[in-house]
């Protein structure tokens, strides 16, 4: 875990606890069982949704961004402000704006994956 991760503890402290997962060459940032935030190149984005995306694009705030069979592909996370590292208030109302947004894009924990179908199977019959 890079300095920077584990700094991320320290700035999320007054929203809650969080945790830290290593995927896909960065981090996942969890609060309560959801994905808030992803940590690429020591670069901290957070969760956004059509509620929540118009206040980071106000503020320049891009998404984050990765190259996959030749094409440019943007994730529903975008750059979280610098001020939010510095100030406890500033890093709760963002933490809160990302949550909120995990929360409203969360699968209901019954719901198939994508993929996968019900099976269509008949029990034997007489």
């Amino acid at each position: 875990m890079s300095d920077f991760t584990s700094y991320l503890h320290e700035v999320f402290s007054a929203f809650g606890p969080i945790q830290t997962r290593r995927m896909f060459g960065g981090h996942g940032v969890w609060h309560q069982g959801v994905m808030i935030g992803l940590v690429a190149y020591d670069t901290l984005y957070l969760k956004v949704d059509d509620e929540t995306r118009s206040q980071f694009d106000a503020r320049g705030l891009g998404p984050f961004l990765y190259s996959r069979k030749g094409k440019t592909v943007a994730l529903s996370y975008h750059q979280a402000p610098e001020e939010m590292m510095e100030s406890p208030a500033e890093a709760v109302a963002w933490a809160r704006l990302a949550y909120a947004a995990a929360l409203r894009g969360a699968r209901p924990a019954s719901a198939p994956r994508k993929g996968r179908r019900a099976s269509s199977r008949r029990p034997p019959g007489p």
